[in-house]
């Protein structure tokens, strides 16, 4: 399910990552999963109006409020939260790849005229 892949990042950015790591006891991997698919998702449905995101900024706020409170996040709760983002942004993308191929058919059908 997984690929492994070499990413480059800056220093600056790395820290950030691990210290969001470190502070919810989740791997590096899995904030840079995370936060990629709320990037795309987010820019899927504005790019793409048909294509729903289910992520609300009520859900995203939700985690951060409780985090700046130093509540902290209760581990399962956060990781239902990376399960509905997951889902989320799969279907989101799904949509998008659907919308892609029409537009290229139609592209292809107009170069064929």
């Amino acid at each position: 399910m997984y690929k492994r892949y070499q990413v480059l990042l800056n220093d600056w950015l790395a820290d950030m990552i691990k210290t969001i790591a470190n502070k919810y006891d989740i791997s590096f991997s899995e904030v840079i999963r995370v936060s990629l698919c709320i990037i795309y998702g987010e820019s899927l449905k504005l790019a793409f109006p048909k294509c729903k995101y289910g992520i609300t900024q009520k859900d995203k706020l939700e985690v951060v409020k409780k985090n700046r409170k130093e509540l902290g996040v209760a581990s399962e709760e956060l990781h239902n939260f990376f399960s509905k983002v997951y889902f989320e942004t799969r279907k989101t993308i799904e949509c998008w790849q659907a919308e892609h191929e029409k537009e290229l058919k139609r592209i292809e059908k107009k170069a064929a005229q």
